[in-house]
């Protein structure tokens, strides 16, 4: 690994997150996908931190509201939590021994209540008042130019000036009355193309974090890139032209020299040793479910849901404003990127599947408009309720979103009308799912997409379509969890539980297992991208950038498919052809 791997760089993209390091490394960076740009306020304008998200729709129905509390009183029943009218004990009450502790948590788990820092958004720059003097010396390679003070800088001043680019972390805490404008270049598992962020932009962004990445996260110099050879693994929600364009930014824009595509299914059961099982990614804003089969992916079983870790976070919020155990604190994990951090903080830290009322004393940070945080010890109520919106997706609610502009999926590159010829009812859009992706003025999808099935649904259905007991039974006696929230405390045997009543009765399945990861959930599928890439057993698969640039892509049959259909059927092995 490290001597294959010193010249392999895996990129992992997600919608919260984008891990990306060297195949030599342990564990890569993971780092927020997102990128904050300063506005320049006109004159009188007030200055104003913006995230593009907000224009987007997220009010919340009067009757998702309704199916929300419905689905809380179903989840407060199966897991023994009293009600609000029951008597519930003061702030100042120890807790009652029937309720849970913070010290019953996985190893993966640990109590964090430290808080965020705003970040600094300037940065000092030295401007020399001789600097077109000192250059002329420079150039005539004089070691020391000339001057008539001491010291040749006593005209030289310091200068705090704004940062124009802020990446990562530090955009996510920018201080609302700062101006800039935050943008995530991938959603729900899509490029974020809006009316008010377009693809030109969504790609310009993404090419701008990743570029930052290689070069001050891995220190490989943009000069030096062709020596690199790049491995994308990405999810099964991209479709085919997000594959493409993200291929052009590696082979064209970012000057690696060979890249080469693989499932996030596939390099998740190869990440954990395994050639056949059932993936369940738990992303930050998406769901997926694959079957894998001797290390191919089936097509037919795939699934996409439409929530994930984020909108637990968000459902945290929604049960302690509920139960009134949230402080005053104007929290707005929507307008305020920083309050997201927080929440994904305390739900990573105390949330946990567990019967019986779970509750926990955290210290909750206030970030308001001001630099200082305050902050507040308090009691954080049913603690086990957001996680157990993984299985009954209605006490989510996850935000809805305008469609993209029509035009933009359009892919005129060499569109071949036989090769959707393979299409069939399987590849149905499902009962529902993304208002945004259904709607496509094209072509069929090749996965179905979901948003009101829970998590064991989708995983019985998604193992059923295979049609073999032989295969079935292997596959759910081989459930492989990752992704963030797949280190849930408690969500492994209420999983198999619940799947092994799920199953019809004439079906033959007696074992269902879960089984336990061997590194870090969240880092499995760039750990597959790194074997699967060490490995090199699809020689064929890898596309030089000039055949990508001139040509589009040759692969075995010596054809011309820009098609990224073709790309996703034989780079990503995504049928078995």
């Amino acid at each position: 690994m490290a001597e294959r791997g010193s010249n392999l760089v895996v990129i992992n993209p997600g919608s919260a997150n984008v891990r990306m390091g060297f195949a030599s490394q342990d564990v890569p960076f993971n780092i927020p996908h997102c990128i904050a740009r300063r506005i320049h306020p006109q004159e009188g304008e007030e200055p104003k931190f913006f995230v593009r998200d907000q224009m987007l729709n997220c009010h919340v129905t009067s009757s998702q509201n309704a199916e929300r509390e419905s689905a809380y009183d179903i989840i407060a029943a199966l897991m023994k939590i009293p009600f609000l009218d029951e008597d519930m004990p003061s702030p100042n009450q120890p807790l009652p021994p029937k309720m849970g502790r913070v010290d019953g948590f996985s190893s993966q788990q640990s109590r964090d209540d430290s808080k965020f820092t705003w970040t600094d958004m300037t940065e000092r720059s030295i401007k020399p008042s001789t600097s077109i003097y000192r250059s002329v010396y420079k150039n005539a390679e004089e070691d020391t130019p000339p001057s008539t003070s001491g010291d040749g800088n006593e005209n030289d001043f310091e200068e705090n000036k704004y940062k124009e680019i802020i990446f990562g972390d530090d955009a996510m805490k920018i201080p609302p009355s700062e101006s800039y404008c935050l943008n995530r270049p991938i959603r729900r598992g899509h490029f974020n193309v809006s009316q008010n962020y377009s693809l030109h932009q969504v790609l310009e962004d993404l090419r701008t974090i990743w570029n930052w990445i290689l070069t001050e996260k891995l220190h490989i110099n943009p000069r030096d890139r062709g020596l690199y050879s790049a491995i994308l693994v990405l999810g099964e929600t991209f479709d085919n032209r997000e594959i493409k364009e993200m291929l052009s930014i590696v082979l064209h824009d970012l000057g690696f020299s060979t890249a080469v595509v693989h499932q996030e299914a596939l390099a998740a059961a190869f990440g954990n040793g395994l050639s056949t099982a059932c993936v369940v990614n738990i992303g930050a804003q998406v769901t997926q479910v694959v079957c894998v089969e001797d290390g191919v992916a089936l097509p037919h079983t795939a699934l996409a849901l439409p929530y994930g870790g984020d909108d637990i976070s968000r459902c945290l919020l929604w049960v302690q404003r509920r139960h009134r155990t949230w402080p005053n604190f104007q929290t707005d994990p929507v307008s305020k990127p920083i309050d997201m951090l927080m929440l994904n903080k305390i739900k990573e830290s105390y949330s946990q599947i567990k019967s019986g009322s779970f509750d926990a004393v955290a210290l909750v940070h206030s970030y308001d408009n001001e630099r200082s945080a305050g902050h507040q010890k308090t009691r954080l109520s049913a603690l086990n309720v957001p996680p157990m919106g993984l299985l009954y997706p209605r006490v989510l609610v996850p935000e809805e979103y305008p469609p993209p502009p029509r035009s933009w999926f359009q892919d005129y590159d060499d569109m071949l009308e036989d090769t959707w010829q393979t299409s069939d009812n399987l590849y149905s859009s499902g009962n529902g799912g993304f208002g945004m992706w259904d709607s496509y003025p094209m072509l069929p999808t090749r996965l179905k997409k979901f948003d009101n099935i829970g998590l064991v649904e989708a995983i019985v259905s998604s193992v059923l379509s295979t049609g073999r007991v032989d295969l079935q039974r292997k596959l759910f006696c081989s459930i492989q969890l990752v992704g963030g929230a797949a280190s849930t405390a408690g969500l492994a045997p209420v999983l198999e539980q619940r799947i092994l009543n799920k199953i019809p009765a004439n079906q033959s399945i007696e074992r269902v297992e879960v089984l336990q990861s061997r590194t870090y959930p969240l880092f499995v599928p760039w750990k597959g991208g790194v074997i699967l890439g060490v490995l090199d057993t699809g020689r064929d698969a890898w596309i030089h950038r000039e055949d990508w640039i001139k040509n589009g892509v040759h692969i075995r049959s010596g054809r011309k498919y820009k098609d990224s259909y073709f790309l996703q059927a034989q780079v990503m092995c995504y049928y078995n052809i």
